[in-house]
């Protein structure tokens, strides 16, 4: 490879367009099928690229009977022209945004277990406070940490709201901003109406032949649950329910007869009870994930500001006692309550 000089090769001589055909090529696979999507002729489409090839001074396509294939040096440039037309179209909106700051997008994404819990008070607040904003939400698998990470980098959204924890276990954030919102903490609920509800202390070991909504082995809400009970060497209680549903689990522990362990901040926002059993499970924090050197948008800028009010709350009571007192405690008149 021969070597490039920024000034004379690059900076000088490539240009969008080439960018924008060469992303068309990688799309289609064939430089035909691109030159029909761009509205202009094959050979004009082979010119493109002979160029870019020429200016770079490496081979961006393979050739084979199925059409063409990015080199490893074409996968390079694809995953940096991304970015480059990713952040042009940004700045077309900071600018629109700067025009009018009240307009704008936010595309956001995060697990069940937030979704239910932080993330509906967050929006109601925001979309409240810019009524002109459109707010684009995904709910994603719990499970699938690595693969929302690629989404945030890929573009397809400003920010994830992920658990950290064992849920980034693996998971590579050297280049991503990771700024805490609340330290959460897994608990054991029970419905209002069930036996356990009133008791001011429980053993964990009075549990384990009790009847339980469990989630999948591949949670982190299984795993630190799991541990919790190998610590005290006993058995893990068999699941009468697999689920991640928390409208089947809120159903079912209404009528009395399950438990089962949720993250705190989900419980806040349910008739869920919390039980006072001591599970010595690590802080779960929710994090808002953001790439780093990535400048953001104005509005999205005001979106993470409005999580971090909206948490505020939860936050500092947690910080105060984590827990939270025992059941059946006597709190002062008004005071929020971590399980209703």
């Amino acid at each position: 490879m021969q070597k490039i000089d920024w000034d004379a090769q690059i900076g000088r001589r490539l240009q969008l367009r080439q960018l924008h055909v060469f992303l068309a090529v990688v799309q289609h696979r064939s430089l035909a099928m691109a030159a029909r999507a761009l509205g202009v002729a094959t050979p004009t489409v082979s010119e493109i690229i002979a160029d870019l090839e020429h200016v770079l001074g490496v081979r961006l396509f393979e050739r084979n009977s199925k059409g063409v294939e990015p080199t490893r040096y074409g996968q390079a440039l694809r995953r940096r022209t991304l970015i480059v037309f990713d952040e042009l179209k940004q700045s077309v909106e900071d600018i629109k945004q700067l025009a009018d700051p009240t307009v704008g997008e936010v595309r956001i994404a995060c697990p069940l277990g937030i979704a239910y819990s932080i993330v509906p008070p967050i929006f109601e607040r925001f979309v409240a406070e810019n009524p002109n904003v459109v707010v684009h939400f995904d709910e994603v698998i719990t499970s699938s940490t690595t693969r929302d990470l690629q989404a945030l980098r890929d573009r397809r959204y400003d920010l994830i709201m992920a658990r950290g924890g064992d849920s980034m276990e693996g998971a590579s954030t050297d280049d991503l901003d990771i700024e805490p919102l609340l330290n959460d903490r897994l608990v054991v609920v029970a419905g209002p109406q069930s036996k356990w509800a009133r008791r001011r202390k429980i053993d964990l070991a009075e549990l384990t032949g009790e009847t339980w909504i469990m989630q999948s082995a591949d949670t982190g809400n299984y795993r630190i649950l799991a541990r919790a009970f190998e610590r005290r060497g006993l058995p893990i209680p068999k699941a009468n329910l697999v689920t991640v549903s928390i409208s089947v689990i809120t159903y079912f522990l209404g009528r009395g007869a399950f438990l089962t362990a949720i993250p705190r901040s989900v419980a806040h926002f349910t008739s869920l009870k919390v039980l006072p059993v001591d599970l010595s499970s690590p802080p779960w924090p929710i994090n808002v994930v953001t790439i780093k050197h990535r400048i953001l948008s104005p509005v999205v800028a005001r979106f993470i500001a409005c999580a971090r009010d909206v948490s505020r709350p939860m936050r500092e009571r947690a910080d105060r006692n984590f827990n939270g007192p025992p059941a059946g405690h006597a709190r002062p008149r008004g005071a929020m309550t971590a399980s209703s």
